[in-house]
């Protein structure tokens, strides 16, 4: 009823309330369970209890591979980084660029490993620390070069207020820092 009614159950019932058959709420169902299955051919525990009903009427409209969504699926059924399966489907929906549907909060080792090189590469040229927070600090550390394993990734913007876990928002902050700048 909710996803037929778009929330308003109490005013879809009045609407109908003369109605003689279901017919109009069987359509509506089908049609979101047919574009579901047409969409995601493989069925996964997690696309229980989804607000399909409101993915239909916000997506339906788009057109979508099988092939490549089922691909998609499995891809990130396998990231071990992810924590919100149930938002996958979400995700390869909206054309997978919501990563906050994913719960993705940790760095892989390749973009932390990609990203100290670029930083300690561009602060060995200028005599100064790769961790962008020691250098403006009034202590013995503005030169010093952190190894790898001396740092963190941190999020340049804040996961929690939309920052992306991705390269560009990804700076490598000397532990001690990465603690002190919680939530920043």
């Amino acid at each position: 009823m909710d996803w037929v009614s778009k929330g308003s159950i109490d005013d879809y019932m009045s609407i109908h309330r003369n109605d003689k058959n279901i017919n109009e709420l069987k359509r509506y169902f089908n049609s979101v369970i047919d574009w579901i299955s047409s969409v995601f051919t493989d069925v996964e525990s997690e696309m229980c209890g989804l607000e399909w009903g409101r993915l239909y009427e916000q997506y339906h409209k788009q057109a979508y591979n099988s092939a490549k969504v089922s691909a998609e699926v499995q891809k990130l059924y396998g990231d071990s980084y992810i924590k919100n399966r149930k938002g996958i489907f979400e995700y390869i929906l909206g054309g997978s660029d919501d990563t906050k549907l994913l719960e993705v909060r940790i760095f892989d080792e390749a973009t932390k490993k990609a990203v100290y090189a670029t930083q300690t590469a561009k602060a060995e040229k200028k005599g100064e620390s790769n961790c962008p927070h020691c250098i403006i600090g009034h202590d013995a550390n503005k030169s010093k070069v952190w190894s790898f394993g001396e740092m963190d990734a941190d999020h340049v913007a804040a996961w929690s207020k939309g920052g992306a876990t991705s390269a560009k928002n990804c700076q490598m902050l000397c532990k001690t820092h990465n603690r002190a700048k919680g939530n920043r």
